[in-house]
């Protein structure tokens, strides 16, 4: 997982944990005990007794189960985002298989999803993780009203915008877009690939995403988009009109042949301990591509992205970050920014005719 920012001298990050298993509740709560930024000022068996401790405790953060007796936690945590919006990281069983419910937890208001162990590993060998995530989901707490805006927002651009105007079409098949996003990203791109349009060149997408999850977030993107969307698999074929998103659990990179661009899955070891990661494709690209890349990078927290921006900045290509005011959390941006290497810094909302645009530019 990315590095977590400095805590400093800052208060330590308040958690009430939602789970109707004691045994649980105590794992997840001594998980994050571990971590000296972190507190866990409660506990609650379900979703009524969490509201009553939600008023009272005031948490920054609430960790929530999906499966609870007298109401499931899919169900509260849209109430909850209505009357009382709050950080929420989703642990449950239902996200193991990359289930249904765990989008719908995603595109509810929840900031990451967390599969619980499956039994072949236990809450305290991913205490790690569960902080790093608790930690991602207080650092997006503050925008929260932001994103509320953005998902008031139609998520079709008009053909006056989303298409070229006729006689600009790029050269797409030397061009290559690549996106990278970590939390808050499998919302940030159910806001953005459905505004893209068909006649874009090839795509390629790394989310920081849990193994199996991708599958169903690449399907339901597909669903919503003009564009054909799919998880990556290996040394397949990436053409115009077309995205991949990296398998959770494995790198994805690209490559250019004598037939086009191809995928690449890989295994290597983490890289800013997360695979994928997207350092990884953004470096592939910078090869396979040079200037004819159009590279984004979203809301996330850590640095991932930053070198590789670099290695496209250099090959001549084209950069742009998510600006602070759209991002769930303002890390992987402001990284790639500091390091001097963004073209263009672009609010979510604009963000799809900053991509089309650039690939016009590149023709």
């Amino acid at each position: 997982m990315p590095e977590s920012p400095a805590s400093g001298n800052s208060p330590r990050i308040r958690v009430l944990v939602v789970d109707d298993s004691a045994l649980v509740r105590k794992a997840i709560s001594d998980a994050l005990a571990r971590d000296p930024e972190l507190e866990v000022v409660g506990t609650a068996p379900d979703p009524y007794v969490a509201r009553e401790k939600i008023a009272r405790l005031d948490p920054d953060v609430l960790t929530l189960d999906l499966e609870m007796p007298r109401m499931d936690g899919l169900t509260f945590l849209r109430i909850l985002m209505q009357h009382h919006p709050l950080p929420v990281v989703v642990v449950s069983s239902l996200a193991q298989a990359g289930s249904q419910a765990a989008l719908e937890a995603i595109e509810a208001g929840a900031v990451d999803v967390i599969a619980k162990p499956d039994g072949t590993m236990s809450l305290g060998a991913v205490a790690d993780k569960l902080a790093w995530h608790v930690k991602a989901a207080a650092e997006a707490g503050r925008h929260l009203r932001q994103r509320a805006a953005l998902a008031a927002e139609p998520p079709v651009a008009s053909a006056a915008t989303a298409h070229p105007p006729r006689g600009l079409q790029p050269d797409r098949d030397a061009q290559l877009i690549v996106i990278g996003a970590s939390t808050g990203g499998v919302e940030a791109l159910r806001r953005l690939l459905p505004r893209f349009p068909q006649t874009l060149p090839a795509i390629a997408v790394v989310q920081h995403i849990p193994a199996h999850f991708s599958r169903t977030v690449a399907e339901r993107l597909n669903s919503l988009s003009e564009i054909s969307v799919r998880e990556a698999g290996h040394n397949e074929p990436l053409r115009p009109g077309e995205c991949v998103i990296a398998p959770g659990d494995r790198h994805l990179a690209v490559e250019r042949r004598s037939d086009g661009f191809r995928t690449r899955l890989l295994q290597t070891p983490p890289l800013h301990h997360c695979r994928p990661a997207v350092d990884v494709l953004f470096r592939s690209a910078a090869e396979a591509a040079g200037s004819g890349v159009v590279a984004a990078v979203l809301t996330g927290m850590g640095s991932d992205g930053a070198l590789g921006m670099q290695a496209i900045h250099a090959a001549g290509g084209t950069t742009l970050a998510e600006d602070e005011s759209s991002c769930v959390v303002y890390g992987m941006p402001k990284a790639a920014i500091e390091l001097g290497v963004i073209d263009r810094v672009i609010p979510l909302p604009a963000m799809a005719e900053a991509i089309i645009a650039a690939t016009l530019s590149r023709r």
